[in-house]
C-alpha cells in the first residue's frame, strides 16, 4: 500500500494525517465563509430602504409655505374620487390664496372627549367661488387606508360633504377611521395620501400661535404643484 507524504512546517505527514488536516482546514474555511455571508446579510438589512421615497410612481403634490416645503404622495388606486377631486383643485388653480388655518393640539380641545392632532388647510371660506361640489365619502373601510402619522385626509361636516378642505395627521389617529369615535356618525374621514417629506414643517405649523384652534396668522400656501411621480 502506498503512503503519500505531505510536507508541513514540522516535516512530513502520511496521507491519513493529511486528510484529517485537510478536513479541519475545510471546516474552518466554511465557517469563515458562513460568518462573512451572515455579516453581509446583516449589513444589508441595516441599510434603510429609501426606495419608497425616491422612486414613487403615484402622483406627488408639493406644497410650499413660509415655514418650509411639504411633499405628499397621493393614492389614486385606493381613493380615486378623492384624489381626482384634490388634483382638480391644483390643476385648475383653485387653491389660489389657500392656507393652513387650523391647528388641533392636545391643549386646545378641552371640550372633545376624543383627542386628535392635525393641521387643516384649504380655502377656509364657506361657499368660496373656487369651491367645487362635494364628493362622496370614501371611508377607510372602503379604501383600506388608515389615519397614521402624516396621513392626508379630507375635512368634512356630514358624510359626502367634503370639497376643498384637507388635513394632515400628527401621530396615528385611529379615531378618525371608519367606526372611529371622533365624529358621532362613525363614518370617519377619507384618507387619500401621506406626507413623504416635510413632517418637521407640519409639526412646526401645528405649534404656531393660535386663537383657540385657529392659527393666528394663517400660514399661507405660497405654491402647490402636482407631478406624475417622484423619480
Amino acid at each position: 500500500m502506498l503512503i503519500f507524504n505531505y510536507k508541513t512546517d514540522q516535516g512530513f505527514l502520511n496521507s491519513t494525517a493529511a486528510l484529517s488536516l485537510t478536513k479541519n482546514m475545510m471546516q474552518k474555511i466554511l465557517l469563515m465563509v458562513g460568518l462573512v455571508l451572515l455579516t453581509l446579510g446583516w449589513a444589508e438589512a441595516q441599510v434603510p430602504n429609501t426606495q419608497e421615497e425616491t422612486h414613487i410612481t403615484n402622483p406627488i403634490v408639493i406644497i410650499k409655505t413660509p415655514l418650509g416645503t411639504i411633499v405628499l404622495e397621493l393614492y389614486p388606486k385606493q381613493a380615486p374620487i378623492t384624489v381626482n377631486n384634490f388634483e382638480r383643485y391644483i390643476r385648475e388653480s383653485r387653491f389660489k390664496g389657500a392656507s393652513f388655518y387650523r391647528t388641533v393640539r392636545l391643549d386646545n380641545q378641552a371640550h372633545n372627549k376624543v383627542k386628535i392632532e392635525v393641521i387643516q388647510g384649504g380655502l377656509f371660506v364657506d361657499n368660496h367661488p373656487a369651491m367645487l361640489p362635494p364628493i362622496p365619502l370614501e371611508t377607510t373601510a372602503m379604501t383600506g387606508l388608515h389615519h397614521l402619522d402624516g396621513s392626508l385626509s379630507m375635512a368634512r361636516d356630514k358624510p359626502n360633504s367634503a370639497s376643498s378642505e384637507f388635513f394632515i395627521c400628527i401621530g396615528d389617529q385611529p379615531s378618525l377611521d371608519y367606526k372611529g369615535k371622533r365624529n358621532p356618525d362613525g363614518q370617519g374621514f377619507a384618507v387619500f395620501g401621506r406626507v413623504i417629506r416635510g413632517m418637521k414643517v407640519v409639526r412646526k405649523i401645528q405649534q404656531q400661535p393660535a386663537v383657540g384652534q385657529m392659527l393666528n396668522p394663517h400660514i399661507p400656501i405660497e405654491e402647490i404643484t402636482l407631478q406624475d411621480s417622484l423619480l
